[in-house]
């Protein structure tokens, strides 16, 4: 005769509940399953890291084709180089317009059905579009149509994004051990240098493959080989949907499940009772935002741009070499940021992090001065990606941490993407216009320091999360 225990088997449902504060060598028992903390928690890491890595891929892809490829494919001959840089710049941030939006939609299910399956749907959304993008036909072969489809496919990139990052920084909070949460929410921040190396990386070995050079309109490289990486995201977003369906629900949501604790309407229930975390949260995440798109998309165009016409007059291949290099500053900073918030705190991580942005925002006209050299704008890089790192790192703990579990997909993912739009969106454009107008980096420098003296007077109206409980309701 069956025993108890075995007869509960028997009608069980397939999941792993995994206890987020127990050791790694806990083993965790559920009616049909048993898996290590340990092997869960590596899971994660490996799921949470690969995803934002492919997306993070996609949305560079994209940001370095805004500037060496689309000005020329894409919008309609005749326009001055500055007109058709901006224009291309206007359908980058239209993605940032679209990401508080996927977060809406992908956070309500996210806090409805699960961490699992709606991250899965925010990475077909964005590997899809990508690959369609390099699909594309250009202006001089159909028309208007050709930057309208642009648009629209740069739109869902924004809309997988949108919930990506809030689905990939749950899944690392709410499975971490206890006092580890800041280290192990770094894991899917490193996909973001990670999907730059990779991305930029590509584009520079087609580069050199194709002998391009970015005052050339034509040739191989513009005529197929800018393809090559958005198609290439493909085989990537393959890789990503395996790994995220091996895993399995974070242990603090299917808590709050388990307890009939999740809302019909996340995203009513987040403005009325978490409107207070959504605001600061957002202000909390615009230097981040405005520093990496200064020293990644609006420097590139800068750096490369023709002198007569206020740039450095680097090349394009020097220039993405500097960036390749560059970027590794970013993914030290992350780490080393996650630790130190573990230890000292959130805030106070924070508030260092962004008044060393406020000093670099000042020294702009120190590095890309007149008769600037390729050196000093590698010391550029290197100082804002490193300072990139350490302002990022913390933020996958952050801001899931300012809100309760039954909103913490949309609440977290709002914040962070509306941020997208005041620090992100219009940032390139505002810089090249400043620069464009004052002929002067400096302008540009003090704007990003306007940002982060934003982010740093929310700082000191943000609650130390470090010891919060996240399986609080």
């Amino acid at each position: 005769m069956a025993s108890a225990r075995e007869n509960a088997h028997e009608g069980a449902t397939d999941r792993t509940i995994v206890d987020p504060d127990a050791a790694d060598s806990t083993i965790v028992e559920t009616p049909t399953d048993v898996v290590p903390v340990g092997v869960q928690r590596r899971r994660v890491i490996v799921a949470s890291t690969i995803g934002t890595t492919i997306e993070f891929y996609d949305f560079y892809a994209y940001a370095t084709a805004t500037v060496a490829v689309f000005p020329y494919l894409f919008f309609p001959k005749g326009e001055s180089e500055t007109v058709a840089l901006l224009s291309s710049f206007a359908t980058f941030g239209l993605a940032f317009v679209a990401r508080p939006l996927g977060s809406i939609i992908f956070g309500h299910f996210g806090d409805r059905i699960g961490r699992k399956a709606t991250l899965v749907g925010s990475l077909l959304t964005m590997g899809i579009a990508t690959f369609l993008i390099g699909l594309l036909p250009t202006y001089a072969q159909i028309g208007v149509a050709a930057p309208a489809l642009l648009a629209l496919f740069r739109f869902c990139q924004g809309l997988g994004l949108g919930g990506e990052w809030s689905g990939a920084a749950l899944l690392a909070t709410e499975n971490a051990a206890k006092g580890k949460r800041a280290w192990a929410a770094m894991w899917p921040q490193l996909g973001a240098p990670f999907g730059f190396v990779i991305a930029n990386g590509l584009f520079l070995v087609l580069v050199l493959a194709t002998g391009h050079d970015i005052t050339e309109s034509e040739g191989s490289f513009i005529d197929w080989a800018w393809r090559v990486p958005f198609l290439l995201s493909s085989i990537m977003l393959a890789i990503g949907l395996y790994v995220r369906f091996k895993l399995n629900e974070t242990p603090v949501f299917q808590k709050a499940l388990d307890e009939g604790k999740k809302v019909t309407v996340p995203l009513g229930e987040v403005f009325r009772t978490a409107w207070r975390p959504l605001i600061l949260g957002t202000f909390v995440m615009l230097a981040t935002y405005g520093l990496f798109y200064l020293v990644t998309a609006w420097v590139l165009s800068y750096g490369i741009g023709k002198p007569e016409n206020g740039g450095l007059g680097i090349p394009y291949l020097d220039f993405l070499v500097l960036q390749v290099i560059t970027i590794w500053l970013f993914a030290a900073g992350v780490p080393l940021s996650g630790w130190i918030a573990d230890r000292v705190g959130r805030k106070p991580m924070l508030i260092v992090a962004t008044a060393l942005i406020i000093l670099y925002g000042l020294s702009f006209k120190l590095f890309l001065g007149e008769g600037t050299t390729e050196l000093e704008v590698g010391v550029f890089l290197g100082i804002g990606m490193f300072f990139m790192g350490l302002t990022f790192g913390p933020m996958s703990a952050v801001l899931p941490e300012m809100f309760p579990t039954n909103v913490r997909y949309t609440g977290s993912g709002i914040s962070y993407n509306v941020a997208s739009i005041l620090g992100a969106a219009i940032t390139p454009f505002v810089a090249t216009w400043l620069a464009s107008q004052f002929h002067s980096p400096v302008p540009v420098g003090i704007y990003l320091s306007f940002l982060a003296l934003l982010t740093l007077i929310s700082l000191f109206f943000l609650r130390e999360t470090r010891d919060d409980d996240m399986a609080r309701i």
